[in-house]
This record gives C-alpha cells, sequence and structure tokens, in this order.
C-alpha cells in the first residue's frame, strides 16, 4: 500500500540524484511561462466566500529560500489605496505549499474593494472583491457567473480571458473540476505537470501550482471573487465517499489517506472559507446576498454520497441525512426571494426509451431527489433555481417530480423549480452520448440541450426573475476567439419552468474599474530579471522521489548539485541546455543515504537552493 507522506518541501535548497532517463516535461504555451514581472507572487491574487462583512483574499508566495515568510496584506476601496480600511500580515511557510488565506472581517455591504500583499517590498497583482449586501438592504440586482470543468489538457481558457475583460459580473461560482487528476499528454502543449495520474501530496500541489499560473484563470481571480464547490476530478473521477472509479487501492494506496490530500490541497490554493474549521470534508455553506437571494452551495461528491451502481437503487443517498436536513431547514428559514442551489452534478431527470441514462448524476439516487423535491413542496419553498455543471454540456431544464401531469402546457404540476447546467471551460466529450434532438424527444421536461460548445454562464438575478444567457467561445484550441451569446431563458418569481428569452440580459448598475493588469509591455532588462524560479519541491521520502517544478525566462544550461549537511557534494548533474518555460522533474532519491539535503539548480551564474529530509 502506498503511504502518502505529508511534510513538505519549503521553497529552498533540495537534495536528491536525477533518474538517469528523466527528462524534462515542457509546455510549449508561452501563456503558462511564470511571468517575471508577478514575482515572487506568480500565481497572482484570488478572493471568494463573500459575507457582508468579510471576504477571503488568497496569494502564494514563491520565495527564494526555505523557511517562513512574513506576508503584509491591505484592503482599500480604491486603486490607489488612499482609503484602507483593512491590512495585516500573515507567516507563511512549507506546511501550507506557501499560501496565504485572510478572512478579512469589518467590512461595509454591498462594497466592492481593492486588495494586494507585500512581502520584501515588493507587492502582487491588485485583486479586486466584492462584499453581498446586508439583510433588509432591498432587492438590488445580482450578476453571477456559472463555470466549471477546466481540463487544463484540453484548451486555453478563453472563457476565462472574456470574463476578466467584461466587467459586469459580481461573483463567479465555481460547480467543480477545478483541476484534472489524470496525466495524459495534450496536442497543444498543455500536458500536465506531473505528467501521471495525482495520488500523493506533491502530486497534487504540482498539479494545483500548474492549474494557477494560467493567465486567464489568474485574472478571472483577480477581477472577482469566487464561490467554489469540488466535484470529482480534484480527488478523482466519479469519486463517492468511500472510494472512486478511478481509485485503486491496490496501486494507488488507501482511499481515505489520497481524499484527505485531496481535500487539503484543494483548500490550500483556493478562497474557500470551510464552515466548521474542525471537519474540512464538510463544504455545504450558505452565502446570502442581502434580501434577494440565499446561495446554497451543497456537496454531491464526498460527504453524504453513497456508492454508485448499475440500475436504480432507491436505498442510495446523494447527500446523507445530516446535509439533505441542513439545506431543508436552511431554505426553509431563508428570508430572501430567490434559493439558489449550487451543486455538481445533473438533478433533472433524464430518460432515453425509458431507461435512465446515467446513474452518476441524481437519476442513479432517485430517493434522495424524492425527498429534497418533497422538502421544498412540503416547506413551501419558492423560487428555487438549481446550478449544475460536470457534463460539460449545457441545458435548461424544469425540475419535475415523477408524478408530473404532461398535460399542462407550462410544465407546472410537480415542478419545484428550474436547472441551468453551464458549460465546461474546456473539457471535451459530453458523458451523455445521446443525439440532443433525441433526449428533448424523450423529455418534454427539458427546454434546451447542446451537447458541444465551451464557454460559460450568467445568471441574472433581480426582483421579478432570473434570467440565464449561456456564452459560448468559438474556440478553445488558439488564444484567437471570440464570444456569443448561444441562448438565453428566463423563470418568473413565482413560477418553477424556463421560459425562452428573445436577448440576452443587460447589467442594471454600472461595476467599478477593473484592478490593473500585469503591464506586459515593460521591458525587464536581463541584469533586473531573475532567470530561474524554483516554483515548488516536494519530497515523498516512501517513494524515493522529490518533484520538482522550476520556471526559467530564458533558455540556459542548467545544473543540479546535492550537498550533505557538511557541505559535501553527493551528487553532480548537467542538464544541457533546457528551454525557457515552466518545467517539471522527478528526482530519484534512492542512492542517497536518510537525512538533510540542500538541493540547488544553477543556470546563467544565479542558483536557487531548497531543503528536504530523506527518512
Amino acid at each position: 500500500m502506498k503511504k502518502i507522506y505529508t511534510f513538505i518541501l519549503v521553497l529552498a535548497t533540495v537534495q536528491f540524484s536525477f533518474a538517469q532517463n528523466d527528462v524534462p516535461h515542457t509546455d510549449a504555451s508561452t501563456r503558462s511561462m511564470l511571468d517575471s514581472l508577478l514575482a515572487p507572487f506568480y500565481h497572482g491574487v484570488a478572493s471568494g466566500d463573500p459575507l457582508q462583512d468579510r471576504v477571503i483574499i488568497w496569494t502564494r508566495v514563491t520565495p527564494d529560500q526555505s523557511g517562513s515568510v512574513d506576508v503584509d496584506w491591505r484592503v482599500a476601496t480604491d486603486t490607489n489605496f488612499t482609503n484602507v480600511v483593512a491590512s495585516g500580515s500573515e507567516t507563511t511557510d512549507g506546511t501550507m505549499d506557501y499560501t496565504v488565506k485572510v478572512d478579512v472581517t469589518g467590512l461595509q455591504a454591498n462594497t466592492w474593494y481593492y486588495y494586494e500583499f507585500e512581502t520584501g517590498g515588493v507587492k502582487s497583482l491588485m485583486g479586486r472583491t466584492r462584499t453581498a449586501p446586508a439583510t433588509g438592504s432591498g432587492l438590488d440586482p445580482l450578476r453571477l457567473a456559472m463555470v466549471s470543468c477546466q481540463d487544463y489538457q484540453n484548451g486555453y481558457y478563453n472563457a476565462y480571458n472574456d470574463m476578466a475583460q467584461r466587467n459586469d459580473i459580481d461573483v463567479v461560482i465555481h460547480l467543480g473540476d477545478y483541476i484534472y487528476e489524470g496525466g495524459g499528454s495534450s496536442s497543444l502543449g498543455r500536458d500536465h505537470e506531473p505528467p501521471h495520474e495525482i495520488i500523493t501530496l506533491e502530486d497534487y500541489r504540482t498539479r494545483y501550482s500548474q492549474y494557477r499560473l494560467d493567465p486567464d484563470l489568474r485574472a478571472a481571480h483577480q477581477q472577482y471573487p469566487f464561490i467554489c464547490v469540488y466535484d470529482d476530478h480534484e480527488s478523482s473521477n466519479n469519486s463517492w465517499n468511500g472510494g472512486a472509479e478511478n481509485h485503486d487501492p491496490q496501486s494507488d494506496g488507501n482511499w481515505a489517506d489520497r481524499k484527505a490530500i485531496a481535500l487539503q490541497v484543494n483548500q490550500e490554493w483556493l478562497p474557500i472559507r470551510l464552515p466548521d474549521p474542525n471537519n474540512n470534508e464538510k463544504i455545504f455553506r450558505k452565502i446570502s446576498y442581502g434580501d434577494l437571494l440565499s446561495l446554497f452551495m451543497i456537496d454531491t461528491r464526498l460527504y453524504g454520497r453513497d456508492e454508485q451502481g448499475s440500475g436504480v437503487d432507491s436505498t442510495r443517498r446523494m447527500l446523507g441525512q445530516e446535509q439533505l436536513d441542513w439545506l431543508a431547514a436552511q431554505m426553509d428559514s431563508s428570508s430572501s426571494l430567490w434559493n439558489i442551489i449550487g451543486q455538481q452534478v445533473m438533478m433533472a431527470q433524464l430518460f432515453v426509451f425509458g431507461q435512465t441514462v446515467t446513474t452518476d448524476a441524481w437519476d442513479g439516487y432517485p430517493r434522495e431527489r424524492d425527498n429534497l423535491y418533497n422538502e421544498i413542496i412540503n416547506r413551501e419553498i419558492e423560487n428555487v433555481v438549481v446550478l449544475t455543471g460536470d457534463i460539460h454540456t449545457s441545458w435548461a431544464n424544469d425540475l419535475r417530480l415523477d408524478s408530473y401531469d404532461a398535460s399542462d402546457p407550462n410544465n407546472i404540476t410537480g415542478s419545484v423549480g428550474v436547472e441551468l447546467i453551464t458549460p465546461s471551460i474546456t473539457t471535451q466529450a459530453s458523458p451523455i452520448p445521446i443525439p440532443s434532438a433525441l433526449i428533448q424527444s424523450q423529455n418534454d421536461h427539458i427546454h434546451w440541450v447542446e451537447l458541444s460548445k465551451k464557454g460559460f454562464t450568467i445568471l441574472d438575478v433581480n426582483s421579478t426573475r432570473a434570467h440565464a444567457d449561456w456564452y459560448f467561445v468559438s474556440t478553445i484550441t488558439n488564444q484567437s476567439y471570440n464570444t456569443t451569446v448561444a441562448n438565453s431563458f428566463f423563470v418568473n418569481e413565482g413560477e418553477t419552468f424556463w421560459r425562452q428569452a428573445n436577448d440576452a440580459s443587460v447589467p442594471a448598475v454600472t461595476y467599478p474599474p477593473l484592478a490593473p493588469q500585469i503591464d506586459n509591455t515593460v521591458t525587464v532588462s536581463e541584469l533586473d530579471r531573475q532567470n530561474t524560479v524554483l516554483v515548488g519541491v516536494y519530497p515523498n521520502p516512501f517513494e524515493n522521489e522529490v518533484v520538482a517544478q522550476f520556471n526559467l525566462f530564458r533558455p540556459a544550461e542548467v545544473t543540479v548539485e546535492v550537498y550533505d549537511l557538511m557541505g559535501k557534494s553527493v551528487y553532480l548533474q548537467q542538464l544541457g541546455t533546457v528551454s525557457e518555460g515552466l518545467r517539471y522533474y522527478q528526482l530519484d532519491l534512492s542512492n542517497l543515504a536518510s537525512g538533510t539535503y540542500t538541493f540547488t539548480l544553477r543556470s546563467k551564474g544565479e542558483q536557487v537552493s531548497r531543503k528536504i529530509i530523506k527518512f
């Protein structure tokens, strides 16, 4: 059984020997290289889980040496930071992979803010975020962007690029599959790091680091707060509470260990606030936007889900009793006009020739779905809109009980609300291998389905209706694209079915200026710019290996040298000329005795070092 070691190397000097047959993993896309102008905050900034008086702000530092790093932060109402309303200092180190998360309190409700971090006299990018309106403040309109399923290998994040430029969004709802756990290669040069399926702590941290270095994803995080839940690929494909379809205990180790690692790294790298700090498996939580809407982010994947199975089994649980009771009680006690549920897998029924198409979605858990629907009916909960990701495609569905009246021309009887499913950012292939025309002919509660396009969805909510617009990008295989509105539907307040809209929604308010993005026109001289950055060094002593992720800003001759505590060189390898860009190396530790070592990477007269311990 593979045991995962939770000790992680700080960004300092590290010791090990390179396997002779190792080759560098390269990424041909210049958009995923580190930007030297961002040093040492290469991964940018982010914010999330806004409440009326607080919001989480996030960054990650890539220091030159191992050990703890002090990071200052400040929040202001203007881009010049003339009106700083909150500030402080945090300390980070390798135990949290040099990430920084601050829950900034004492803020004003319904207010846009700007924030930044600083260490060693160097500032991060400036971020922009917004707090939620207070209860009793009225029914101000809100625009939520929905995203999901962003397999890095499959294409460029053009949808995020579009979102970061448009400046008409209040908050981004990420419905899962933020990363993908598989290996493989990409025809676009966007190969995964590490190149194999991720299992260990260092694997997951390296993969999140790679995704967060993408400039389009970084730009979207910079401009908007995110509210996130995970789906299966943040751990392993088709996961459930006690395992996953793609997890083999014989080769992949104990599932509980892997799940714990996946949750830990997800919470390190994303601006999520745990509702219970003592239980990192519980992420279902409520975020209210004044009197207009309450957003209930639930977990249909890991917390209460029983294992999927062939056929329909009425005893399977999707949420588990604790989460179902929480959701029903929270919706019942909510004073908001709209009840929005953010979750992962398709809730509406999908039958073809009378047969269930997939049992990974709610169709495989019919008792749990009926229990939820009956709670909505019995408690007289109105204006329910369900936001869904997972299946890489676009849908507008009414949510019906199995006993609906098909003679009702508006499909009202038996419907408890509506569901919109947002397309993937990049993930290819619909897991529903059925033509859309056949789907709609067999399911009249499905108003529209599109099975191939990529993009995002905006839900514009006000006091009279919730209006959904599906935006598609023309391509994900290159960086020149255009964005179009593919379709639009709305549901009126007090109704439970979608209506076709003639046009896309229009923002009801003017948004404040975007946070300034990095100016890539600035020329950095050879003398001013560091050539080599060691992004992360992650040891796995039980596997006698170390994962090193580094970036070269210019091609260079690279040398690796390993020292023991006495300063004696115990390993030397010249890697030859390595091209610029983000690189991944897996290093073999098996020839070294137990102890503390220093790994040094040299190029063009520079050197960066990290320390680790081999047991």
